[in-house]
């Protein structure tokens, strides 16, 4: 017992030592019982309640967020028996993702079927938060503890939101199959950790890192691919892209919106946490994993940007065409240096702006014309001119065509990876390039059909819903007006990165 108390005392003083690294995410936490008391005290009417009260949480979570920017000036610190890393790059994503959980959580009421949920949207809330904080400790884990705890806090979130309109058989059907791959990659993510473990005696990277040389380099190259599956069940990158297009299709527009852009965020993040360690390693004799992202990048991106043209279901060609911008986006990771990851960051940001706008405007049109499939927006373009203008402008940025941020956004992952070629002269980063460039043409075909049949079509009846959803369409201006002024400001934001 005795021998105990120093180990005790230690630890103690670094977990309270720890705690002014960790606000937000108490605050975070703080959050989450709140939204769920003021849900089971108030019932059905808590509705808004729960909606001001997590948006406004939200809102000062950001501004603790910002604070820690102050905390990084003096290099980064390990927290928590170095579970967690409170670094700058994992500062920033979580601003990001704060940012935009607050927009999309605006968003769930806006969308009129989910709205129409019998049993109402204060549980949404509720969870929502819950997923916000695991991917706060995604952005930050370095321990293979933290980042299993992490991506399973999301996943079980996210399948609750997936499922939440249960009474549709869509709906219902994408939650079992975003409950079934779910599973088992974070069942051969789980075998890979054991592994890890079983190797090396230690959980914490860092300590895996230092046993290399006594652990054969296959093994635990087999084990990192393993570790690997289930982060890229969350980027969804080929070949862990399976669910993607029925899950984004079966669920809630706003849920969809929320899929597809903060968990994608959070787990680059992760990877750029994890991968490093590996590859940077004087140790390392395993696989070359910068050849094996590369790979992967180039056959997602093919996959998702011809699979895209092939859709006629608005959200399901959203779906692939996030699955090809993931694989883009895997090129600012394969550089592992300063300018890849600011580039990687300003990307993920306006690729994230732009889909939750697209998506909007999807649920616009779904609202005002119930039309989901893209022949469903025939002759739409002149009745709602803004809307339409909007969306053309939205996707136009995620082509990637200028003066968008979009443009921008591929723009400095293009000169980050040519950086890194010029030193370099790898023929995968060539390979990667020349892949971006044809699949960015690519996805105008699939991208521009949108405003070919909202303004060059025509349609005989031309009797629609006269209803509106001004959030929506507010919400799509103030996003189009961004893009806009990024793509032509992009310093900006590019000089905090």
């Amino acid at each position: 017992m005795h021998d105990l108390l120093p180990h005790i005392s230690a630890q103690l003083t670094n977990v309270f030592g720890s705690l002014p690294y960790f606000m937000p995410e108490i605050y975070l936490t703080v959050l989450f019982l709140v939204v769920l008391i003021t849900d089971l005290i108030f019932g059905r009417r808590s509705v808004k309640l729960c909606k001001i009260v997590a948006c406004a949480g939200l809102l000062l979570v950001l501004f603790k967020d910002l604070q820690q920017v102050a905390l990084i000036l003096d290099g980064d610190h390990v927290i928590f028996g170095s579970m967690l890393l409170l670094r700058r790059s994992a500062v920033f994503f979580k601003i990001i993702i704060d940012l935009l959980s607050f927009v999309l959580l605006l968003n769930f009421t806006w969308d009129d079927k989910l709205k129409a949920h019998p049993k109402g949207l204060s549980d949404l809330y509720t969870i929502s938060i819950a997923s916000v904080l695991g991917l706060h400790l995604m952005a930050m884990a370095i321990n293979l503890l933290s980042v299993y705890l992490a991506i399973e806090m999301v996943s079980v979130a996210s399948y609750l939101m997936v499922a939440y309109r249960s009474e549709t058989a869509l709906s219902t059907e994408a939650g079992l199959k975003y409950v079934l791959f779910g599973a088992a990659s974070s069942a051969v993510m789980l075998y890979g950790i054991s592994l890890l473990y079983g190797f090396s005696g230690s959980l914490d990277l860092l300590g895996i890192v230092a046993q290399l040389p006594n652990v054969n380099p296959v093994s635990v190259s087999f084990a990192l691919v393993l570790v690997m599956i289930g982060i890229g069940f969350k980027l969804s990158f080929v070949p862990m892209h399976f669910w993607v297009p029925d899950v984004y299709q079966g669920a809630p527009t706003p849920v969809t919106a929320y899929l597809s852009t903060v968990p994608k965020i959070a787990a680059f993040a992760l990877l750029v946490n994890v991968m490093p360690l590996f590859l940077f390693s004087a140790d390392w004799k395993g696989i070359d994993f910068s050849i094996v992202l590369s790979a992967l990048g180039i056959i997602t991106m093919i996959a998702g940007n011809f699979a895209a043209v092939l859709q006629s279901n608005v959200k399901r060609m959203l779906a692939y065409s996030s699955i090809g911008h993931t694989g883009f986006a895997l090129m600012a990771v394969v550089t592992f240096n300063v300018q890849g990851l600011s580039s990687l960051t300003y990307y993920l940001a306006v690729y994230a702006l732009a889909n939750i706008g697209a998506l909007a405007l999807a649920s616009y049109f779904s609202n005002i014309a119930e039309a989901e499939e893209v022949e469903a927006y025939k002759g739409l373009g002149l009745k709602y001119p803004v809307a339409s203008v909007c969306f053309v402008i939205i996707l136009i940025s995620l082509t990637g065509i200028p003066v968008t941020a979009g443009f921008t956004g591929k723009l400095f992952v293009f000169s980050a990876v040519y950086s890194t070629y010029e030193q370099t002269h790898s023929i995968w980063l060539m390979a990667l390039m020349i892949t971006g460039a044809l699949t960015t043409v690519v996805s105008l075909f699939y991208y521009l059909k949108i405003p070919l049949y909202l303004f060059l079509k025509r349609t005989e009846n031309a009797e629609v819903p006269s209803k509106r959803s001004y959030n929506l369409l507010v919400l799509a201006v103030v996003i189009s007006f961004l893009l806009v002024l990024l793509g032509v400001f992009p310093n900006s934001i590019l000089k905090y990165l």
